[in-house]
């Protein structure tokens, strides 16, 4: 086990399946295909993103360095989760940027289903995590690699 302590931007506890990207995450182009089309997988649209395009992301414990793309990507995480279509939880190595928090504190206020978000988790737990692994989030932000 590998423990990990970041930033608490929406406090919760999950345990999850971890889904790994070492790219920026384009939450648009990530999302846009399940949230238009039904998939309820929600699998990765963003071709631009090897290491989880077409993987599902709904449930995951969604592990990436930041954000990148659109003004909209918000507002895509508050779709996502409304329609039961987002990750358990968003792990950031890097700090959140504003839009991405917006999406998940809106997440939190406004819908039922928790999506507990850390950030400034560091580089070492990018290296450390893969896709597959499973990941426990505490509500003081620790992470831990079970």
């Amino acid at each position: 086990m590998k423990t990990f302590k970041g930033r608490v931007v929406v406090p919760g506890t999950c345990t999850a399946e971890a889904l790994v990207s070492h790219g920026g995450f384009n939450t648009l182009a990530s999302f846009q295909h399940s949230l238009m089309f039904n998939d309820k997988e929600a699998k990765c649209g963003d071709q631009n993103n090897k290491d989880i395009y077409n993987k599902p992301m709904a449930g995951k414990a969604l592990c990436l360095p930041q954000t990148i793309g659109s003004t909209t990507g918000g507002m895509v995480l508050y779709c996502a989760n409304a329609m039961g279509r987002s990750p358990a939880c968003l792990l950031f190595a890097h700090p959140i940027d504003s839009l991405a928090a917006a999406g998940a504190i809106l997440s939190d206020v406004w819908t039922d289903t928790p999506m507990p978000t850390v950030d400034s988790l560091g580089e070492e737990f990018l290296a450390a995590v893969s896709t597959g692994d499973k990941i426990r989030v505490e509500e003081d932000g620790v992470v831990t690699i079970l």
